[in-house]
């Protein structure tokens, strides 16, 4: 059976399925589906940011093949909110599966944004839907509640099946003072009353016992901030937290200080939060880049992407002397309003000395209150389960060991322990109102992006990229002439990354020796030809590097022959 067969999978014309394509065992990548029979219901489309050991890689999506060989009975993709692991996906989704979009007016704004780079947004189905709209279909009906998150219009989505009520959060805390719509708690006790078949919930915080900080609580701590510092302020956060920005905007007002915008995502986050007024400012309080130098140091805030140390993004450039319009300058001070992604920890650092030994100065960190997340706590998902009083449980959106936590809480709050499925992308559940069980998996791996390649990254590239990091590369050369059987240049080799050739006379020569003596003896073999000759040098010279240095580089013989000279 293929790895993309889905005829492993054992659902009943009367049962509902749910699985996920992306999202279990991991932070990102968040893509989870409803069927029943003819009908299926994609909740989000996400990317996942590459972890270290990916070189070269730019995002994480899910193979969409499921999607794809089903697309005729896609209903629609239905987005929680406007995060990356959440919308990032879409283009590449539609580039194989032109299926219809529904999410909120801002993320909807930011999946156009998305689409218009990528040369979609033409022929894209998209629909803007809102917290009190339904949306029926033959067999499914959506109905949607609000909740609070750190981006606006955070959107929970109840899909009622004929089997019952399937519950999804999206990402979620419980702000009780939040900045922007409070959470519809009424509509959620409300399903608890009436009913709840199964609940898939947000896992990311489940390590974490206590409840997340109030967004209004980071707002205070800007304000604060801002008033103490005399020179210009850098801000750095993730353009899509709209909320924040506004609290910096605010912040800025407040202090008398104009605003400058860096940064491209920066750029079109503030112009979507302005015209869905979610920023507000008097006029004049935003300025033009060219218009820096027409102000003091305490007249300025500069708003810009980076705050993840992405080498490309408007900080780094600034601290790197390579700004258009900003140069660092002592008496600056940049506020990093976020915390760094899994994976980003070591290029944030790095920045932040960069920074700290231009003479800047630098706020970050839990002790300066500068930063909430956006995802509730083990209390925030235990009154979720309160309200919600789903009768089976499947978390989602965490490592492993997050989701089995999740389950315990759930366990804890009243799901009896055998209702509670922790599972992996592709595996299928199979739901009626009175049961549920195992029913199947399909091939959900990742898929790997690597600038406009998508899916052309397997896991032999990878690990020639993981060599070659760690041992570089010989290039061996000769020129043989297989009717005369002689050698008529050569061997020569050309190193990178493995040895420094003007100090290393002595191993390359008797390094070119191995080649030569390996060659002369393969090209006696009776049926001598190139790919017999190209394999004798690479088995020859890789002992001899192991046996001299201990290291295995990447060895690529290359054989020429008098005609191709």
């Amino acid at each position: 059976m293929s790895n993309n067969s889905y005829t492993n999978l054992a659902i009943n014309p009367d049962e509902v399925a749910v699985f996920a394509i992306g999202g279990l065992g991991e932070i990102g990548k968040n893509t989870y589906g409803v069927e029943y029979q003819d009908e299926i219901i994609i909740v989000d489309a996400g990317i996942k940011f590459p972890e270290d050991d990916l070189l070269g890689v730019d995002y994480v999506i899910p193979d969409y093949s499921y999607i794809v060989e089903n697309q005729d009975r896609i209903k629609g993709v239905f987005i929680t909110h406007g995060h990356e692991d959440h919308i990032g996906g879409i283009p590449f989704l539609l580039k194989q599966a032109n299926v219809p979009i529904y999410a909120g007016p801002l993320s909807l704004a930011l999946i156009r944004g998305k689409l218009e780079e990528h040369g979609l947004l033409r022929d894209a189905q998209l629909f803007e839907i809102k917290p009190d709209d339904e949306i029926a279909f033959k067999h499914l009906k959506l109905s949607f509640f609000r909740t609070t998150h750190s981006i606006p219009e955070p959107i929970a989505m109840v899909v009622d099946t004929p089997q019952g009520k399937i519950v999804a959060t999206g990402d979620f805390k419980f702000d009780f003072t939040p900045v922007g719509d409070p959470a519809d708690l009424h509509r959620m006790a409300a399903l608890g009353t009436e009913g709840v078949l199964l609940l898939l919930s947000d896992s990311t915080n489940a390590e974490i016992p206590t409840f997340s900080h109030s967004e209004k609580v980071v707002g205070a701590s800007i304000q604060k901030i801002f008033e103490r510092i005399e020179g210009r302020i850098i801000f750095a956060s993730f353009a899509s937290n709209i909320f924040r920005l506004q609290q910096a905007v605010e912040g800025a007002v407040k202090t008398g200080r104009k605003i400058v915008v860096f940064g491209r995502s920066m750029e079109k986050a503030i112009v979507n939060g302005i015209e869905l007024g979610y920023i507000k400012a008097p006029k004049g309080t935003f300025i033009e880049p060219g218009e820096v130098n027409q102000y003091q140091p305490h007249e300025l805030l500069i708003m810009c992407t980076g705050s993840q140390g992405e080498p490309m993004a408007a900080l780094s450039r600034i601290a790197n002397g390579m700004h258009r319009f900003v140069t660092l300058q002592m008496g600056d001070t940049v506020v990093f309003s976020s915390n760094a992604i899994p994976g980003n920890t070591h290029g944030v650092n790095q920045l932040i000395n960069r920074i700290s030994e231009a003479g800047a100065k630098v706020v970050y960190g839990k002790m300066n209150n500068i930063h909430t997340s956006g995802h509730g706590g083990q209390q925030e998902q235990k009154l979720m389960l309160r309200l919600i009083q789903p009768k089976y449980f499947m978390p989602v959106h965490g490592e492993y060991r997050m989701l089995k936590i999740h389950a315990g809480l759930a366990q804890d709050t009243g799901v009896p322990k055998e209702n509670c499925f922790i599972f992996e992308n592709g595996d299928v559940l199979a739901l009626t109102a009175d049961s549920a069980r195992p029913a199947g998996h399909f091939y959900a791996q990742d898929t790997y992006v690597d600038g406009n390649g998508i899916g052309d990254i397997g896991n032999a590239v990878l690990r020639d990229r993981h060599e070659l990091s760690e041992d570089g590369v010989v290039l061996a050369v000769a020129t043989v002439d297989f009717k005369s059987k002689m050698i008529l240049a050569g061997p020569d080799m050309l190193s990178r990354g493995f040895i420094y050739m003007r100090e290393s006379g002595d191993l390359i020569r008797s390094g070119q020796r191995v080649l030569f003596n390996a060659i002369r003896k393969a090209m006696n073999a009776e049926n001598a030809n190139e790919a017999s000759v190209a394999r004798a040098m690479t088995d020859a010279i890789k002992p001899f590097f192991y046996r001299e240095l201990e290291r295995e580089p990447i060895v690529i013989p290359m054989i020429l022959t008098p005609d191709k000279k």
